[in-house]
């Protein structure tokens, strides 16, 4: 029942693009696909950077809060759930496929371990700095990725689904992406992220080309097309900027957070590893001050910093230095922590001219400070209503349910515009645009 009425709320997603969708009769596949895309906007490099009427909801590897992350399946499921953009993770096979896997290494997210023709594969690497053991994907060709299954990496989440889905290509993902957005008659746009580009180059294997030249021949390597490219380096993104016009998230990680919210860092989340490589100082907190947010607009679009940079939290109680357990339930997490009030990297973000996409949401309780009070959904309405961008989430339909309150808190008239529906004659609604993020 829940994901049917997630599902109706986002079919309101982009008006205009839905206009366009229907007024062609029986269009072809990439027709109609152009149409959608034309509709969401073409933006000039230094064009239009104003934030979306909504924020837009990016499936964070697919909804991989429900289904093995970075399937098909899962971003299928995320743009059921009202998803504006599905998440893949971009990796290389041996023989230079792009795959959606979260890393190299992919021991905890394949089955590959249990697989006795790959035994031998098993080996330490070196990633970013880090000595690793696994199986990666730079072994393995694409014949040879497509005979294993992904399989959920958090032990908390449902295990069921081991085991039954295969790991896709980049052309796999935008192909459907583009299926998808004629089947739901909404602009469904991909966010890729090069992962590890020092590590790959360092492999003649490099990312960023075979990324362009599929985005190419998808007919996606363009300002309007519904494509972000993202990355926790920066000399790649630099790289990409001076080869296309698609639009470019400057990633922005840390370690942790500290019992008094300070974020702390320590490799390899200090800062972005081309920097260690070319042995330039700093850390990722350098990119949130404004003459760092001036350097980041100098290349990128937006930033996509961990969500504690825009809001953090503090520990309730602290003992020896170190958070304790506040609640009673004889663990230490995110739930014996309060929120702190919003910093102010989104407003000098946006005064910057970049966009601010945070990431991870997700709903487990002991992931949300105890401000929340247990309900994921005030977590979401706590960031929209700081003027965030947009957001990666493991449970997109909460956090299209959330945008929908948001977007009634903000303008009552949505509501209405809830119960007429997307064909509504009502300019109000037409105008407001008011549950999707495109």
């Amino acid at each position: 029942m829940r994901l049917n009425l997630i599902r109706a709320a986002a079919a309101f997603a982009g008006c205009a693009a839905i206009g366009v969708a229907m007024m062609i009769p029986q269009p072809a596949h990439s027709q109609t696909v152009q149409s959608l895309n034309h509709s969401a906007g073409a933006q000039g490099w230094r064009g239009d950077r104003a934030p979306k009427a909504r924020p837009l909801v990016i499936g964070h590897r697919g909804a991989s809060g429900y289904l093995p992350e970075h399937t098909l399946e899962a971003y299928a499921l995320a743009i059921e759930m009202g998803a504006d953009y599905i998440e893949p993770d971009l990796v290389a096979t041996k023989d230079g496929v792009l795959i959606a896997r979260h890393e190299p290494n992919m021991i905890n997210t394949t089955n590959v371990k249990d697989l006795p023709q790959f035994a031998n594969r098993k080996r330490t690497a070196v990633v970013d700095g880090i000595p690793e053991e696994g199986f990666f994907a730079s072994d393995f060709t694409w014949a040879e990725i497509q005979t294993l299954r992904a399989v959920q990496p958090f032990g908390e989440r449902d295990q069921r689904f081991n085991g039954l889905f295969k790991i896709p290509s980049l052309e796999q993902i935008i192909d459907l992406a583009k299926r998808k957005s004629v089947e739901e008659g909404r602009v469904i746009g991909i966010y890729p992220e090069t992962k590890h580009p020092t590590y790959h180059q360092q492999l003649n294997l490099a990312l960023e080309d075979r990324l362009l030249n599929a985005l190419e021949r998808a007919g996606w390597n363009h300002r309007g097309a519904p494509v972000f490219i993202q990355s926790f380096e920066q000399a790649n993104l630099k790289y990409l900027r001076g080869k296309t016009s698609v639009r470019l998230i400057q990633l922005i990680d840390a370690d942790s957070v500290g019992p008094d919210g300070k974020l702390t860092y320590a490799p390899p989340s200090d800062r972005p590893y081309d920097w260690t490589v070319a042995g330039r100082a700093g850390s990722y907190a350098d990119l949130v001050t404004p003459a760092g947010l001036a350097e980041v607009r100098s290349y990128a679009d937006g930033i996509g910093p961990w969500k504690f940079y825009l809001i953090s939290s503090a520990c309730v109680k602290v003992e020896a230095g170190k958070c304790a357990d506040a609640n009673g339930d004889g663990l230490v997490n995110d739930a014996d922590r309060k929120l702190l009030p919003p910093t102010d990297v989104i407003k000098n973000a946006k005064a910057a001219g970049l966009l601010v996409h945070g990431y991870t949401f997700r709903n487990e309780q002991r992931r949300l400070a105890s401000t929340y009070a247990g309900n994921p959904v005030n977590e979401y309405l706590a960031f929209y209503e700081a003027g965030i961008d947009g957001l990666f989430s493991d449970f997109p339909d909460t956090a299209v349910a959330a945008r929908t309150m948001f977007a009634i808190q903000q303008n009552p008239e949505a509501a209405k515009c809830l119960v007429q529906g997307r064909f509504s004659a009502d300019p109000v609604c037409r105008g407001l645009r008011w549950v999707s993020g495109n």
